[in-house]
């Protein structure tokens, strides 16, 4: 140890000088933390104001008395609310949820925009696709059917968890946009969105549509997996008829229009 210390005090004699930037570079590292955590604690808080919303929202649902949020989605209450009555009210609620889902999952546009909302690998998202799982699960066939109050209450539960889920994630997808990929991965989605205003533009002729949408799909490969429902989507909007071709004689219907050039599609196991 004496050694040791002699040793220090011999480098430090030597080479006092390196004292202010090692200072520097480690003033610079509790800096950053510092601002993590005050993101993580930021993160952590508006989540539980989700979840405080949500849960007074449950409650009116059971006709309750509780103080619900303006910005939350409220539900009236009432003197009695049946569990027949509350299953309709959660089926609405789990509806409007996955519809606002398929909104990324089936908008190409957006999800080149919101990239993490397609991504499973973001904790966020596979939190949000776990919720939607455990929903879908504990969903019943119908507002009519024999349920027990055990079952009508797990379904409340994963019914909130998802609209939590679902309002984080988003949140988070919206902060991130495309911060997580290269700088010249940007520019290929930057380069696909614009490609793609002319794959659906009406304007356009179906030869340039065809090229755009295939163009489309190469600067995507490897960045984004379209879902088969998406890829379908965005082929519709491709071969859809032109209204305002005026070099056409007579307008291109969707049966006579010449189909987009479909391209093999990436599954989950081929990414890397």
């Amino acid at each position: 140890m004496d050694v040791f210390l002699q040793g220090f005090w011999d480098f430090a004699g030597h080479y006092w000088w390196l004292i202010f930037p090692i200072m520097g570079v480690a003033g610079g590292i509790g800096k950053a933390w510092e601002r993590a955590s005050k993101q993580r604690h930021e993160r952590r808080l508006e989540t539980l104001r989700i979840k405080g919303e949500i849960k007074a929202a449950q409650i009116a649902a059971r006709g309750q008395t509780a103080p619900v949020s303006t910005q939350a989605r409220q539900i009236p209450a009432e003197p009695q609310v049946t569990s027949n009555q509350l299953l309709e009210r959660l089926f609405i609620e789990h509806d409007e949820i996955t519809a606002r889902w398929l909104e990324y999952e089936l908008d190409v546009a957006k999800l080149i925009a919101f990239p993490a909302m397609s991504d499973g690998r973001q904790p966020l998202t596979a939190a949000f696709l776990r919720a939607k799982k455990l929903a879908d699960t504990l969903r019943p066939a119908s507002a009519d059917a024999k349920v027990t109050e055990q079952q009508v209450a797990e379904y409340l539960d994963a019914v909130g968890n998802y609209a939590v889920a679902f309002e984080v994630a988003e949140r988070d997808a919206r902060r991130l946009r495309d911060s997580t990929f290269t700088e010249a991965e940007r520019k290929k989605l930057d380069r696909a969105q614009q490609l793609l205003k002319v794959a659906v533009d009406d304007t356009a002729t179906q030869a340039e549509r065809n090229i755009a949408y295939k163009r489309v799909r190469e600067e995507l490969d490897g960045l984004i997996l379209l879902s088969d429902a998406a890829v379908e989507v965005l082929e519709k909007q491709v071969a859809r008829e032109i209204t305002a071709a005026p070099t056409a004689p007579e307008p291109v219907t969707p049966a006579s229009a010449p189909e987009p050039e479909r391209m093999p599609l990436r599954r989950d196991d081929e990414r890397a």
